[in-house]
């Protein structure tokens, strides 16, 4: 299973259909011509203009993904990315990014925690497929925004640590 998701990351994934022994590729045009992702996109909005909101859905979006790591592990680093970035934004914290890029990433989300999409997440071994191809398809084409938000994140860490230095060497010299 690990070589199929691996395969969909490049936003293309050929899987067998229940047993039919026929397969077919899904893309993440596929996946995001579906009436699930296009409710999905309905409702990125409302997510956007409620902090709330969009930390429950980040709440929710983690704790799949941490029971289904193994799957995700080709988009693992971008996707938690994808996660630090939808709480900073939800505190007002980093707004760099495009609303149009923003609401993508959220869709997206959205779209991870849906159970019913276009490949319902019981079918075992199968219902992980088209979350994983829209994981990677949106991933890979927001690559500049999730790497300007890395570089946010790491410029802030550094100030972060450099205001927090003088204090600690104060308090070796008392």
């Amino acid at each position: 299973m690990a070589k199929t998701i691996a395969a969909c990351i490049d936003a293309q994934c050929e899987t067998v259909l229940s047993g039919s022994g026929m397969s077919r590729k899904i893309s993440g045009e596929d996946v995001e011509d579906s009436e699930a992702y296009a409710r999905a996109k309905s409702r990125a909005s409302a997510y956007a203009q409620d902090p709330d909101k969009l930390n429950d859905l980040v709440d929710r979006a983690s704790r799949k993904a941490k029971a289904r790591q193994g799957r995700l592990t080709q988009v693992w680093e971008s996707l938690t990315a994808c996660f630090r970035l939808l709480r900073a934004y939800a505190t007002g914290q980093y707004r760099e990014i495009p609303w149009a890029s923003l609401l993508s990433i959220i869709a997206a989300v959205v779209y991870f925690v849906m159970p019913l999409d276009l490949i319902p997440d019981f079918l075992l071994g199968f219902g992980m497929i088209d979350d994983a191809v829209l994981i990677g398809w949106i991933l890979g084409s927001l690559r500049g925004d999730i790497e300007r938000f890395l570089e946010w994140e790491g410029e802030r860490e550094d100030r972060q640590q450099a205001e927090s230095q003088p204090a600690a060497e104060e308090d070796r010299h008392e």
